[in-house]
């Protein structure tokens, strides 16, 4: 049996010369998420090419919240393909059939509870025209909550389109895009393989493999979706620390990828910011979530992480609202 977890890049078998390959994969995992699911297709559905041109596909790990492949038949009347897991994988291994079953020579992972806005693989299009030496693309992104409402939008890397030119160097010190917002060419996972390691932060892994392999190209149109809800995997992560610890080890693994002479220094911002943004997620989660416990779990991780006099403080501080329960109520 396959490990949940996989401890090295998962490979990505090649498809060979195909005059018939599509352009397009638009591979959909999903795991109870079907709440969701529809928006998630429709958004793709709006926009999408031919059958011949763009192949789309939701790859189900064995949900248990509705009838996924009704849903499917009905929304995408043939459209769109589905298949099932024949049992319960995990999200990376789900990720690795994703990309293994895309016929396409761009592919497009989309969560099944996040969306695109019309114009996003016209956009894609435009810039690996303009740049056929990336192996991948991104636009821009916003976050939103589980009513659709707006949260806020991702870092702008550059002020008009094109390659990012010290993208290596800027995604070494922490995560700055979201996966629904990009596209990777098939033949860059089938060089580097797929997802691995852990199941907070292996995208922030992938991407920067990528950046240590290709260049990278960007749109700062706020063009893709990701949806912030309580039930998905990173907030099951959060409540117990989790995500700081697979932060870590992805901040260990991402070193081998970094110039030697930088990799100390890269190094050590990584595990600050991140340290910082625990702090920040401790306050939300102490006060919006109400989860005392779950707020100590990030700022101890974050300490840990990160020792410093800063970090200190947001740990003592949030013992103390524990210890007078402080508006817990």
């Amino acid at each position: 049996m396959l490990e949940r977890t996989p401890k090295s890049p998962p490979q990505i078998k090649p498809l060979g010369f195909n005059s018939d390959q599509p352009k397009w994969s638009v591979m959909i995992p999903s795991y109870n998420c079907i709440k969701y699911l529809r928006q998630t297709v429709e958004s793709v559905l709006i926009q999408a090419r031919d059958m011949s041109e763009m192949q789309i596909e939701v790859i189900d790990d064995c949900s248990t919240d509705g009838d996924i492949e009704a849903l499917i038949e009905e929304i995408g009347k043939g459209r769109v393909n589905f298949y099932k897991q024949e049992q319960n994988v995990g999200s990376l291994r789900n990720f690795e059939t994703c990309i293994n079953r895309a016929k396409g020579k761009l592919v497009h992972i989309l969560h099944g509870d996040d969306l695109i806005k019309p114009g996003f693989y016209e956009e894609i299009a435009t810039l690996f025209d303009a740049h056929p030496e990336a192996g991948a693309a991104f636009t821009g992104c916003s976050d939103i909550d589980e009513e659709n409402n707006w949260l806020w939008d991702s870092k702008q890397i550059l002020e008009s389109k094109g390659i990012i030119n010290d993208w290596l160097m800027q995604i070494a010190e922490g995560q700055l895009l979201q996966t629904p917002c990009i596209v990777v060419k098939r033949e860059v996972y089938e060089r580097l393989g797929s997802f691995f390691g852990v199941h907070y932060g292996e995208d922030w892994e992938m991407w920067t493999r990528i950046a240590s392999n290709y260049p990278t190209a960007y749109s700062p149109l706020k063009l893709a979706c990701y949806r912030v809800h309580s039930s998905n995997i990173t907030n099951n992560s959060l409540r117990t620390g989790q995500n700081i610890r697979d932060i870590l080890t992805v901040i260990n693994i991402i070193q081998q990828y970094l110039p030697k002479q930088k990799r100390k220094e890269l190094k050590n911002r990584a595990r600050m910011n991140y340290a910082i943004y625990a702090g920040i997620l401790s306050d939300n989660i102490y006060h919006n979530q109400k989860n005392p416990q779950a707020a100590f779990r990030q700022v101890f991780e974050a300490f840990k992480l990160y020792p410093s006099k800063r970090s200190l403080y947001r740990l003592i501080k949030i013992i103390g609202k524990r210890l007078i329960r402080y508006k817990i109520n």
